[in-house]
């Protein structure tokens, strides 16, 4: 054990310059270490990405980390490599490959159904009393946790009923489902009678080095933690959990998912015959976008690229190889993750933004020539930002009205905010796209101004989430 921890120090944390040396892309261009900050500092000015943290993988060794914006903005404390990073689902690929070590291990068949290593029937535990009156319960494997197959929703609160259920044959269709991966850590965790911050320190965390990660809050982590930042840029609540959830309550670093991610692409404590089943098509995808894909008439064409799931991964033909990737996403908290192993290369996007999402086709397809399947995965392009002089943007302020209600632009801190109460926008950031021209990016909101002969904004036309109507100035 001890020399497979020192291994695991000397590979990922002993590590070459890159700012001494270019980094070679998949597609086989190179980038330097100042054309990348570049790159990565222009896309998060112009998109407003608080906080942002990227490493990269070439031929299987470290060749780029740094980290970038505010770990936490309102106390203009900076991210570091080492900062810790609420995972969000960047913890299911990882609960994934302990599984597949315990599948290799004999302790749990990834095709059994899942309700016989339980001691009761399913729907006789709390969490799955709805699911009484339908057997279909009966067929649910690993395999179809990992692979997004088992027929429940994302989660049970997003449901339309607000309920637990099956809405097709588990293993036919695939439908992004936390609830799934939450059943699976329910059944490792009855066969093994242990924990899975137990079994994951075993498995994952201690022979990857992977000091700064736990599916639990720990004190250590309190030293450097980031924080979680919305549209504007606010501060969001930081979660500590308490309980182990394997489809999101992990921390990390990026240091620290890069040394899963390298470990993952060496093959490193998987045998051939598991390995290549996590990356080889389970399940293929022919829904129009990731989530909210249990309806099975929703069909879309993704054969073009392959687009597939393996055992805790999509999959996705490139170019240069097949890659699989891995997103995270909560409340301000962005991530990616992309590997092609026949190319030994993988990048790692790490955000504590809300932000983050609109740079990700960009940056990626930048960094590594890569174009990811940003609308399935619902990737909303950022709009660029005019950088108005402050007497400009004070042209824009004052009240605006139309018969239902006013709208108040005021100038703070060198920001326009708009409000309008009556409908319930309390102060929001709004953004000049040129000198004429300001939108919202909580909703489709544009406002374009026109002038009067005085040379003075006089009115301006909006269009509300496709209505249009007038508002002028009253002062």
């Amino acid at each position: 054990m001890k020399k497979l921890i020192l291994s695991a120090f000397i590979l990922f944390i002993v590590q070459p310059s890159s700012a001494q040396r270019n980094i070679k892309r998949p597609d086989g261009g190179t980038m330097t270490a100042a054309a990348i900050d570049k790159v990565v500092h222009k896309l998060m000015d112009t998109a407003e990405v608080t906080g942002l943290c990227i490493r990269i993988i070439s031929n299987n060794q470290p060749a780029y980390i740094k980290a970038y914006g505010f770990a936490n903005k309102a106390k203009k404390q900076l991210n570091d490599t080492a900062t810790s990073f609420y995972a969000a689902s960047l913890a299911k690929p990882l609960f994934a490959y302990t599984v597949l070590q315990l599948a290799q291990d004999g302790v749990i068949d990834l095709d059994k159904p899942l309700y016989t290593y339980l001691p009761k029937p399913l729907p006789e535990y709390d969490n799955y009393k709805e699911l009484a009156g339908d057997d279909r319960w009966k067929l649910i494997t690993a395999r179809d946790c990992l692979r997004h197959s088992t027929g429940f929703p994302n989660w049970r609160d997003a449901d339309p009923g607000k309920k637990m259920g099956i809405y097709f044959t588990p293993g036919t269709h695939y439908a992004y489902s936390g609830e799934g991966i939450q059943l699976l850590q329910m059944v490792v965790e009855a066969v093994t009678h242990r924990s899975l911050e137990d079994i994951a320190r075993e498995k994952i965390f201690i022979p990857f080095g992977m000091t700064k990660t736990s599916f639990l809050w720990q004190p250590r982590f309190e030293e450097d933690y980031a924080v979680g930042h919305n549209i504007q840029e606010d501060t969001l609540h930081k979660d500590r959990y308490t309980h182990v959830y394997a489809a999101g309550s992990m921390e990390t670093t990026i240091a620290d998912y890069m040394r899963f991610i390298a470990a993952v692409m060496q093959h490193q404590r998987l045998g051939n015959k598991y390995w290549g089943q996590a990356f080889s098509p389970q399940i293929v995808i022919n829904s129009k976008t990731q989530m909210f894909s249990l309806d099975t008439t929703s069909v879309a064409d993704n054969s073009k690229i392959q687009l597939a799931y393996g055992l805790g991964w999509g999959l996705f033909q490139t170019p240069y190889g097949r890659a699989f990737f891995k997103e995270g996403h909560g409340f301000g908290w962005q991530h990616y993750s992309i590997a092609i192993p026949q190319q030994k290369t993988a990048l790692i996007i790490m955000s504590n933004s809300d932000n983050a999402e609109s740079i990700f086709t960009e940056l990626v397809q930048k960094l590594t020539g890569v174009t990811i399947p940003f609308e399935w995965e619902s990737y909303h392009p950022y709009r660029g930002t005019a950088k108005l002089a402050e007497e400009q943007l004070r042209m824009f302020t004052g009240v605006w009205h139309n018969e239902r209600y006013d709208t108040t632009v005021s100038l703070v801190n060198g920001r326009l905010k708009v409000e309008a109460p009556k409908v319930g926008l309390p102060p929001t950031n709004i953004y000049p796209e040129n000198d004429h021209h300001l939108f919202l990016k909580i909703m489709e909101t544009d406002l374009e101004f026109v002038k009067g002969a005085d040379g003075k904004f006089v009115k301006a036309i909006a269009d509300d989430e496709g209505e249009h109507y007038e508002l002028t100035r009253v002062k």
